[in-house]
């Protein structure tokens, strides 16, 4: 009996110890990041590693697939093991999340938060922190731009292309470089304009930014039930000229992907791919990349809009983070504590400056903690100039991810030469006023 009243308080012991250091365990909390861009997937995989073998806390990160982040975030948050790190893409993004939107104002992170004005805000609260900085354009192979310019024949009388100010100059070069390409040793000018499923984001969201941009600085708003599309024509100048001057027949555009176009112009094929500064570690990636980093640049994207010789980039950001408040304490505690340490350590912003290339706008990272990327330091470069003005990003105010589908669809139908482009506007206008009554 003695022995069996041992035998029994040893197990209860060992259950006790047992479930203590569950329990000690789960007052860490747990991390789980889900990921918007596939592009970084590995890197955030690495982040996550690391940050477990330094403090003992479980950091997961799951990316969505391309164009599928909102699909894939409705289907994630539900779950019982839900994303405790996610991210929005601006007030819009906010008002389909909120209920899941726990308030950041208490936290670190807004405290180091450089400009306040950028964080989504709501009342007296804060429920989503932007975590980079980022500009897109025209990135430009300066070798074989160089190579062009001191060809003989050539048919502009410029010598460089910093001199390209505007959408005029732009078409001129572009269309006698596409005439030139044997000479140039090139396939085409610009890279594919990817058309694969969920791959259109460049032209739905990004190029399309640029009307929409103009309109809403024409009407002094920053958001609007309707749009007129003022800017169409001028969204069809560049567009044609990426479509008629591309390495790739516009009937296979369908089947391209951002990474095919990204290639292309890492192997030296074509002199322009539209993309933004995230693009560098795709660039610098490609097995057998022959263009050197000192010639990767960056044009604004000129369009044919009065007075576009003073646009810089479209420099502006759509990634907020957000933690779920639904999920428990600990794991919002720790969420917290591992963006916090990815922006404040020096391990962490060693990740963030040279592996991610982001432009943090926080000020814990000093100006050697900036990135050193040739695409990043176009950025700064025109954003610290004067003369220019940036272009914001207002894809935010986008009504929905179903709009910049019918957007796309809608394009790559014109491409193919399926529709007229008065069918695209007629579209983009409809789809707009739709969903941005579907959202209210």
């Amino acid at each position: 009996m003695k022995r069996k009243l041992i035998s029994i308080l040893l197990c209860l012991s060992l259950c006790m110890a047992f479930f203590a250091g569950c329990s000690k365990q789960d007052s860490k909390g747990k991390v789980y990041y889900l990921s918007f861009k596939p592009e970084s997937d590995e890197i955030w995989k690495e982040i996550a590693k690391a940050y477990t073998e330094e403090t003992g806390v479980e950091v997961v990160v799951k990316t969505a697939a391309a164009g599928t982040y909102e699909q894939t975030l409705k289907a994630e948050i539900s779950k019982s093991n839900a994303p405790t790190l996610f991210q929005i893409n601006g007030p819009v993004g906010y008002q389909s999340w909120k209920d899941y939107c726990l308030d950041l104002q208490g936290t670190d992170l807004y405290s180091w938060l450089l400009d306040k004005s950028l964080a989504v805000s709501s009342g007296d609260g804060v429920y989503g922190i932007p975590y980079v900085v980022e500009g897109y354009g025209i990135i430009y192979n300066d070798a074989i731009m160089q190579k062009y310019f001191a060809l003989s024949n050539k048919a502009v009388t410029i010598s460089s292309a910093a001199e390209i100010t505007n959408f005029n100059t732009l078409k001129a070069v572009v269309e006698d470089m596409t005439a030139k390409k044997a000479e140039l040793g090139i396939e085409g000018v610009f890279a594919s304009t990817s058309f694969a499923p969920g791959e259109d984001w460049r032209w739905q969201t990004h190029l399309a930014n640029l009307p929409i941009y103009y309109e809403f600085l024409d009407k002094k708003v920053s958001d609007a039930d309707t749009i007129d599309f003022t800017y169409s024509d001028n969204y069809k100048n560049v567009f044609d000229l990426y479509i008629n001057n591309s390495c790739t027949d516009k009937g296979v555009l369908g089947s391209k992907s951002v990474a095919d176009s990204m290639a292309e112009f890492a192997l030296g094929k074509v002199a322009m791919v539209q993309n933004g500064n995230w693009g560098w570690g795709q660039i610098n990636g490609v097995e057998g990349n022959t263009v050197k980093e000192t010639d990767v640049k960056f044009l604004p994207i000129y369009t044919g809009v009065a007075g576009e010789e003073k646009q810089g980039l479209c420099t502006g950001t759509e990634n907020f983070f957000c933690i779920n408040s639904k999920t428990s304490k600990a794991n919002q505690e720790a969420s917290i504590a591992f963006i916090e340490w990815l922006y404040n350590s020096e391990k962490g912003k060693d990740y963030v400056t040279n592996k991610l290339g982001f432009i943090a706008p926080f000020s814990t990272f000093k100006e050697n903690e900036k990135p050193t990327d040739p695409l990043a330091k176009e950025v700064l470069r025109y954003m610290s100039d004067t003369s220019k003005v940036s272009v914001a990003w207002n894809f935010t105010a986008f009504p929905s991810q179903a709009f910049k589908d019918y957007f796309g669809s809608s394009l790559l139908q014109y491409a193919q030469d399926k529709d007229t482009w008065q069918d695209v506007k007629d579209s983009v206008i409809n789809y707009w006023k739709l969903e941005k009554e579907a959202t209210k």
